[in-house]
Parts: structure tokens; C-alpha cells; sequence
């Protein structure tokens, strides 16, 4: 649920989606892209980027880290198990390479890649409102930006009294 207190107002997010498994992670990228308006953070301030699958996102999320323009990066995907051994692959990779990246980067990077066993537990993380991941995912990322201005002694213009 969002927390009122918390405003983005100059912050710049930027928010790495994954195309893989689009019947949802277009609903985690709706869920984002709204609570980081319900936050404040202004419509131009925040930067969409697509990537073909899961195991890409941390790359983009570094290379996006790199570049010094955001303050924090909301990353989503949907990855659903399957008769292999590759959902696990990928979720490890993933979740390694995005802590790698934030830790490497110092710029806070949010886990929103779902990892379920049915397409029908995805969707019922993706619904509409604050119980969205994507949602979620993307007010953790206005909470750790303006933790992290604060600690590098920056006014956090977003933190309303």
C-alpha cells in the first residue's frame, strides 16, 4: 500500500519491463507507471524501458544505473515455472545480477519480477490497485530514492512533514 507520507516529486525513475510474458507484465508496468504518478513523480521523469525477457533486465538495469540520470530503477518481469530447470536459471540469474547492479551502482533497484507456478498466480499479482507488484515494486523504489538523498545529505524534496 502506499505510504501517503512519501512524495517523488524530483525524482527520476526509470522502470525496466520485460516483454516476456506480456499478458502481465503489461499489467506490473500499468501498476508502476500509476503509483509513481500517485507518489508524484511527474510523467517526464519517468523512463521506460523494454527488454526481451527476465535474464535481460539486470543488464539494462545496470547500464540505466550507469548513466546517472535515475534515482531509483523499478524492475519487472513474470517468470512462470515450467517443466524445466530454466525457471530456476533465470530467477537466480536475475535476482543475483539486479542485487549485483544496485550494490556495483549504488542506485536502488527494485525486484519486481514475479516468479510463480501458473500463468493464473501471475495474473492474481498483477490486478489493479496498491496489491499490484508492479505497484508495489515501484513505491519501494520512491521509499529507497528518498532514504538514499537523505543519506547523502540532499534535501529529500519528495518527504512531506
Amino acid at each position: 500500500m502506499t505510504d501517503l507520507s512519501l512524495s517523488g516529486r524530483g525524482l527520476h525513475i526509470a522502470v525496466v519491463v520485460s516483454r516476456y510474458n506480456d499478458f502481465v507484465t503489461a499489467r506490473l508496468r500499468a501498476g508502476a507507471v500509476e503509483a509513481l504518478a500517485a507518489c508524484g513523480v511527474a510523467d517526464e521523469d519517468v523512463t521506460v524501458l523494454e527488454v526481451p525477457g527476465s535474464f535481460e533486465i539486470p543488464m539494462a538495469a545496470r547500464r540505466a544505473a550507469e548513466t546517472g540520470r535515475f534515482d531509483a530503477i523499478v524492475c519487472l518481469g513474470c517468470l512462470i515455472r515450467g517443466e524445466t530447470a530454466h525457471f530456476e536459471y533465470i530467477a537466480a540469474a536475475a535476482s543475483r545480477g539486479l542485487m549485483t547492479a544496485a550494490t556495483d551502482t549504488g542506485v536502488p533497484m527494485t525486484f519486481g519480477i514475479l516468479t510463480t507456478d501458473s500463468a493464473e498466480q501471475a495474473l492474481a499479482r498483477a490486478g489493479s490497485g496498491p496489491t499490484n507488484k508492479g505497484w508495489e515494486s515501484a513505491v519501494a523504489a520512491v521509499e529507497m530514492a528518498l532514504m538514499f538523498r537523505n543519506l547523502a545529505g540532499r534535501p529529500p524534496e519528495g518527504l512531506q512533514e
